[in-house]
């Protein structure tokens, strides 16, 4: 039987550090820090964090939250733990984004993609990008063969690319898109290279919305821990 993609739930935290925190010394800012991270831990299968201050506007860490299983309650005991984590950092920390999603079987395909990004591989790539995605009304109208023929169009694109990898995760109905496309690389001018073929698809007018892009730089946690420090 052909090994399918397993049920995952992934969460994203696009974190700003406040004024206040940046006011307090800095063994002061290790305890808020370390100890909130600490907390997201111990809530969760999988934890990876990344740089985003100077890459973008407005935040400066990425949290990436992952848990396996198919129960229906991971999300929930998830969003629980991670406001319990947060409660004593408040003052120092906000959320100004969140995404997240689950993993299910393709409908396109029938087997698991050999490039499907792991989120609890120990190694990670030093690039992130993740973006919402939302198709067009007029998609979902079309025929399930002539939506997957194009989908399949779209796929060869990707395997071009075997060196990228890509986690796609369903938040219909759950948040305001109705994907969140995630890709780890090696290359960002690849990976944009990857962007601009997929552009010139046949499906691509059927893409509704795939802003805003967030690229973020993977930091190993002694890292991630000491540049907020």
């Amino acid at each position: 039987m052909a090994e399918q993609t397993p049920h995952w739930f992934n969460h994203f935290a696009l974190v700003a550090f406040t004024a206040d925190y940046w006011r307090e010394p800095p063994d002061a800012r290790r305890a808020i820090v370390c100890g909130w991270i600490e907390r997201l831990r111990a809530a969760t299968d999988a934890v990876h964090l990344y740089q985003t201050f100077g890459v973008e506007a407005g935040t400066d860490l990425l949290a990436w939250s992952a848990a396996a299983g198919d129960d229906p309650l991971i999300p929930a005991r998830f969003f629980t733990a991670f406001a319990q984590a947060l409660v004593t950092a408040r003052r120092y920390v906000t959320v100004p984004t969140a995404l997240w999603g689950l993993t299910k079987p393709s409908q396109y395909t029938k087997t698991r993609s050999t490039q499907e990004l792991d989120p609890f591989a120990p190694a990670r790539a030093p690039y992130l990008v993740m973006y919402p995605f939302t198709k067009t009304s007029s998609w979902y109208q079309l025929p399930g063969d002539e939506r997957r023929r194009m989908m399949m169009d779209h796929i060869k694109v990707g395997k071009q690319y075997e060196d990228i990898t890509q986690l796609l995760l369903y938040s219909t109905g759950l948040q305001d898109q109705e994907f969140v496309v995630v890709y780890e690389t090696d290359d960002l001018l690849r990976f944009s290279s990857l962007v601009t073929e997929l552009r010139s698809t046949e499906g691509r007018p059927y893409t509704e919305r795939d802003t805003p892009l967030h690229t973020a730089i993977h930091l190993p946690d002694s890292d991630a821990l000491m540049r907020w420090l």
